[in-house]
């Protein structure tokens, strides 16, 4: 019975070796392939999502029909909410497969593809092509990985360039390999361009301070700072040269006085701004791999060794390795930072996963069985949520299905506006009909944009309830909650037509 047993446990370990051995021979590929499936599963049936993923997609659709490729513009208004480079993927994705929903999330894909074999080749280089593999399996089967790549925002897009950038810097400081700093100071361009200035402050602070921690301030000498920012300057003002030349003190004021030096000194959420915040969305997004911290904590022996130290009266400082001290000052740095600033958003610390999945990998690797069964297990999850929980979550939380009812009602002449909730950008992207905000026009003088302020926002077209049309087709998208209150305040009679999702459209009935 024991032989049978011995026999048994060898030819699982055999099974298992033979495994790796596969795996390590095209890791790369393996994770790529991985990464397609869920990167891109279902995405041609996620419908654009209001507040935030129909705004890029209206302006890029927006920009794309005018011709006009440098000024981002919605509802005919420029929008200096953000910079240009996803704007232009969105343009590129729509010029190569029509205006879709596919084709609006192909490149938020494409870049999660991306982020995960960047975060194998340069784990594989610090460590080994395990650790690789296993840092960049981690890494995209967390949460807010996942969502990430789906998500039509430009959070993807900046944690590639982000991440390569400081991964360049790194190969050319420790392999004293110079020209791979102007890649560093290349992708810091992009990522600039994706963003906006965080893009070259923070990584410039984090290649600073582990400067500082190494007290090798000789190292500036050797960064190619003139022309490598030259690199930069060259990168960046293809787009902010043009921008500013037309558009002079509006687009300064409006998108470093209001996107970048508000975000940082008064919040636009302030119920988000408390000190647990990032700490919560470290243990939301990391989700499945921070049940494994218990693990760490065992193997590591802190409680032991904190205890000690305590004891002994002394908590020294554990001597780090180069590459350690590098990832510690990239994933502090961006936890810190964003955790000072006034505004808070679940994806702004989204940088400092790949030193958080490389720590994970390091520690997991004896592990692997685990890590494999318990990434198969989400990948396998991921898919069936995507197609059975995703997929109509997406529907309820756009005016997808409110707009193909508008389509089917409304000409050329019809005027569509929208009362109650959160105003639906959704709702005139996927219709083409230009839907106003219905408001009291005192309320309407209180949201208008104006100054350094959250209201430049409010970039949708207004109309107050007193300039109503009397004649004419009207058709009301309006909140379901707040269905009695537009019944009430808005004169005339109203037809009631469809109920899609959360919103209810109704009709004028004097041009029924």
């Amino acid at each position: 019975m024991y032989e049978f047993r011995a026999k048994k446990e060898d030819m699982a370990l055999s099974i298992w070796q033979r495994l790796w051995q596969k795996i390590m021979a095209s890791p790369a590929v393996i994770l790529l392939v991985l990464a397609a499936v869920l990167c891109l599963a279902a995405n041609h049936l996620l419908v654009v999502t209001d507040p935030v993923e129909s705004n890029y997609a209206l302006t890029a659709k927006e920009m794309l029909l005018s011709g006009d490729y440098f000024s981002p513009r919605i509802f005919g208004n420029y929008w200096y909410d953000k910079p240009i480079f996803f704007y232009w993927e969105i343009i590129a994705a729509f010029k190569l497969f029509g205006i879709s929903d596919f084709s609006a999330r192909f490149f938020p894909a494409l870049f999660g593809m991306a982020g995960i074999v960047l975060a194998y080749g340069f784990t594989a280089r610090l460590y080994d092509k395990k650790t690789g593999f296993l840092t960049g399996l981690i890494l995209l089967t967390t949460v807010e990985y996942f969502y990430l790549s789906k998500a039509i925002i430009t959070d993807m897009t900046f944690f590639v360039f982000y991440s390569a950038c400081l991964m360049a810097f790194y190969i050319a400081y420790s392999e004293g390999k110079p020209r791979w700093y102007y890649l560093a100071y290349f992708f810091a361009g992009l990522a600039v361009l994706t963003k906006g200035p965080i893009g070259l402050f923070q990584p410039g602070l984090i290649i600073l301070l582990f400067l500082l921690w190494r007290r090798d301030f000789k190292a500036l000498l050797h960064i190619k700072l003139v022309s490598g920012l030259t690199l930069f300057l060259a990168t960046t003002l293809v787009w902010y040269g043009p921008m500013y030349a037309l558009h002079g003190s509006d687009f300064i004021s409006q998108f470093i006085g209001v996107h970048n030096i508000l975000r940082a000194t008064v919040s636009e959420h302030p119920q988000y701004n408390v000190w647990y915040y990032y700490s919560a969305v470290f243990l939301a997004g990391f989700v499945p791999w921070v049940f494994t911290l218990p693990l760490a904590w065992r193997d590591y022996g802190l409680t032991r060794k904190i205890a000690a130290a305590w004891r002994e009266k002394r908590l020294p400082l554990p001597a780090f390795s180069m590459k350690t001290q590098f990832l510690i000052v990239w994933a502090a740095v961006i936890f810190v930072t964003y955790q000072l600033m006034a505004t808070k958003y679940m994806t702004y610390t989204f940088p400092y996963m790949i030193p958080l999945a490389i720590d994970f990998a390091s520690y997991l690797k004896k592990y692997d069985r685990l890590v494999l069964n318990l990434a198969g297990i989400v990948i396998a999850i991921y898919v069936a949520v995507t197609f059975t929980v995703i997929v109509p979550q997406c529907r309820q939380a756009s005016a997808y299905g409110a707009a193909q009812v508008v389509s089917s009602l409304a000409d050329d002449e019809t005027t569509v506006v929208t009362y109650g909730g959160r105003y639906p950008v959704s709702l005139t992207y996927y219709s083409g009909h230009t839907a106003y905000r219905l408001a009291e026009r005192d309320n309407i003088a209180r949201m208008l944009p104006g100054g350094i302020s959250w209201n430049a926002k409010n970039v949708m077209p207004f109309m107050a309830i007193e300039d109503l049309p009397d004649q004419g087709k009207v058709l009301a998208v309006v909140r379901d909650r707040d269905e009695a209150r537009f019944l009430q305040d808005v004169s005339g009679t109203w037809q009631w037509r469809a109920q899609k999702g959360v919103w209810v459209i109704y009709q004028k009935a004097s041009d029924l």
